[in-house]
């Protein structure tokens, strides 16, 4: 399998299923949506939304009631990278190489479309829910990702990541704010397309453990990438993390250790696809995650 023609196949039928959920650029709040969506299409990988279509396709299930899910967590996703590029957070200019939402829309616009694309999520996914056949799945699946999204998972690891900044931790504090700030809505999108398609809790719980494996080998990557990283290629300032005096992997640990651990993570992620037919797209993406250059 050619998995860097495959993950862009899917990017591109993913793009071509989500856009379909934006709001119209039109009426009163015309700017809001303009600022929502100029975030949303400024390109990315996809990679939470291709991993809601990956369990529920890896589980069974048949069909395109993922779509919207799908839809949703990208654009939990933008949210908080919007909120995340604030002088207030991480102050960045640049996103995948274009100027951040508040560079072209101003800081109380930028909050505004964060807000907007976090509860435009939830109205797609429960309407979905409501008008499901299904509606336990749906409501488990809902409710993964407000899980992931939520002071328990993303928002809380973004918190403990802030009161972190110019401190010492240790490494125990350090995989929680990893584990809740990336990781928890990777394994929102495994468990949300599991759900969808039916899976028992025992298969549930499999794909739980792949996304924590490869979230947290993610972030263990950028922080990676922020050191080793080519700034053209990441379409972002490198060295962000340093500047921000942020907790990282190879600020804790040390480079080399950061890659055994990431790389540790990524084999046990294979292993546990590896009992699933069908699986060699999910053991190939665990292989990227580590390798990739943006």
């Amino acid at each position: 399998m050619d998995f860097i023609s495959e993950l862009k196949n899917k990017s591109d039928f993913i793009e071509s299923e989500i856009y379909s959920y934006l709001p119209v650029e039109e009426g009163y709040q015309k700017t809001l949506f303009s600022a929502m969506n100029y975030s949303f299409k400024a390109g990315g990988k996809r990679l939470r939304p291709i991993l809601i279509m990956e369990a529920y396709s890896l589980c069974g299930g048949k069909g395109s009631d993922y779509i919207p899910y799908s839809a949703a967590i990208e654009m939990i996703h933008t949210y908080s990278l919007i909120h995340d590029d604030l002088p207030a957070l991480d102050n960045d200019d640049l996103r995948r190489g274009k100027p951040t939402n508040h560079k072209v829309f101003g800081e109380a616009m930028a909050i505004l479309a964060g807000d907007g694309l976090l509860n435009w999520a939830y109205e797609i996914i429960l309407n979905q829910a409501v008008n499901s056949d299904n509606k336990s799945a749906s409501i488990k699946a809902c409710k993964a990702i407000a899980d992931g999204a939520g002071i328990y998972g993303m928002v809380g690891g973004q918190v403990v990541d802030v009161e972190s900044e110019s401190k010492e931790i240790d490494i125990q504090c350090l995989e929680f704010i990893h584990l809740n700030k990336t990781a928890a809505m990777i394994i929102a999108c495994m468990k949300a397309g599991a759900y969808l398609a039916g899976a028992d809790d025992d298969t549930v719980k499999k794909l739980e453990n792949y996304g924590k494996c490869i979230g947290l080998a993610f972030q263990i990557a950028d922080d990676i990438l922020d050191i080793e990283g080519d700034e053209k290629e990441l379409g972002k300032k490198i060295g962000s993390d340093i500047d921000n005096d942020k907790a990282t992997y190879p600020h804790i640990v040390g480079m080399e250790r950061s890659k055994e651990l990431a790389k540790d993570l990524i084999d046990r992620a294979k292993l546990i696809v590896n009992d699933f037919e069908n699986s060699e797209f999910l053991a190939s993406l665990a292989d990227y995650i580590i390798n990739r250059n943006k």
